[in-house]
């Protein structure tokens, strides 16, 4: 097999395996087993741990398919599109049943306090996420949807941590109440 297969294999499997059970709760031994190679080689293709913990949030990022929502005109005016993306993703937790939530939001409960590397990536995608965020915002203030009191940088940090912290509120309770209301709040008092 390819050195690129392996290390693919290895992040995919990782990628399965700690979305549902957490990072820390998940072994090199289990990674390499899901991914079919031999643990001695989890090292050849990762520094660390954390080293791969960055590679699998980069594989989350990248199939994170519902970004485009945000600049997709033809859905309609920028709070029609935040609404669909929001709608999506909720749906994606729906379909989860709830139970892995958003692998950023976990590695951040879990992981920010023990490793700089795995912080300082979630760190940067915090940032890339909302200033897509922001830019949808902003076409709404200058078409006048949203209201220009609070700046869209603002807005599009706030709407992010409201939604973080109602995905973990899913998880916890094992039901849709919390993205229910964070789709209420959100759509007719913050983005009114």
């Amino acid at each position: 097999m390819a050195v690129s297969q392996v290390r693919e294999k290895l992040i995919d499997a990782g990628l399965s395996i700690i979305a549902a059970q957490g990072f820390n709760g998940t072994g090199v031994q289990e990674i390499a087993d899901l991914a079919g190679v031999p643990k001695g080689s989890f090292y050849n293709y990762f520094d660390s741990k954390d080293a791969f913990a960055v590679e699998v949030l980069e594989r989350y990022w990248q199939k994170g398919r519902y970004r485009v929502i945000l600049s997709d005109e033809s859905l309609g005016d920028p709070l029609v599109r935040l609404r669909h993306y929001f709608e999506a993703l909720a749906a994606a937790r729906v379909d989860d049943k709830f139970l892995s939530g958003c692998l950023i939001g976990n590695f951040s409960s879990e992981l920010s306090e023990q490793s700089r590397l795995v912080r300082d990536r979630l760190s940067e995608m915090y940032a890339g996420w909302a200033r897509s965020l922001e830019i949808c915002i902003r076409e709404a203030q200058d078409l006048d949807l949203v209201g220009r009191d609070v700046a869209a940088a603002e807005l599009a940090s706030f709407v992010l941590n409201a939604w973080q912290g109602a995905v973990l509120r899913t998880k916890v309770e094992k039901d849709g109440l919390a993205l229910q209301q964070f789709m209420t709040v959100v759509f007719t008092r913050v983005l009114a």
